[in-house]
This record gives structure tokens, sequence and C-alpha cells, in this order.
């Protein structure tokens, strides 16, 4: 496959694969996981957590602003996080600045 298409960066052979072997099964299976997370600062790690529902939102729906996947994801978190984080944060914030809030405020008070 490599010498029919050439050298190409990790993103470009993602949507590749994405291509290939998305179907119906395999959407409704990362939606029902995205779906189900909901973030435990006892149980998850704040950046493992984070990245993974955002490999799943940017595989289902490519074409989504980073803002906008942040935001479905801040929905994950519960209202007392989601609140503290989103006054933390001032727009236009990237999944860094997200992350490195979230992990100050669950280390710095008792929400979470």
């Amino acid at each position: 496959m490599r010498l029919y298409h050439g050298k190409h960066d990790w993103h470009w052979w993602k949507c590749e694969i994405i291509t290939k072997w998305a179907n119906n099964s395999w959407r409704f299976k990362i939606e029902t996981s995205f779906e189900s997370a909901i973030f435990n600062s006892e149980k998850d790690k704040t950046l493992t957590w984070f990245l993974k529902q955002k490999e799943r939102l940017s595989a289902l729906h490519p074409d989504m602003s980073d803002s906008m996947i942040n935001m479905k994801i801040l929905r994950k978190c519960g209202g007392e996080l989601e609140h503290a984080i989103k006054c933390r944060c001032v727009e236009p914030c990237s999944t860094e600045d997200y992350i490195n809030a979230m992990e100050d405020i669950i280390t710095r008070t008792r929400i979470g």
C-alpha cells in the first residue's frame, strides 16, 4: 500500500484507515464509548481521558472545529467542573489550556 500511495504523514494514513474501515457498527461503537465516558477524577487521568475523547470525536466528525470538540468534551465533565474550567479559559483556548486548567482545578479544589 505504501508503494502505491507513497510516503505520507500519520494524519493522512489515519484518514485513509477511517475511510476504508469506518462502517455503521464502528461509528456506533465509538459514539457509545464517547457518550458513556463521564470524567471521574478518582479513576481517570485527566490528560489520557481528555485526549481519548478528542480522538473519538475527531474520528466521528473530522470536520468539527477544535473549539467545538473541546466544548463537547467539557460537557462530559459534570456541572461544577465544566463551569470552573469555562471560567478559567477564555475563548479561543487550546486543548492544552483546557487540560492544564482541568488538572489545576482538580488538584487545588474538591471539584471533580
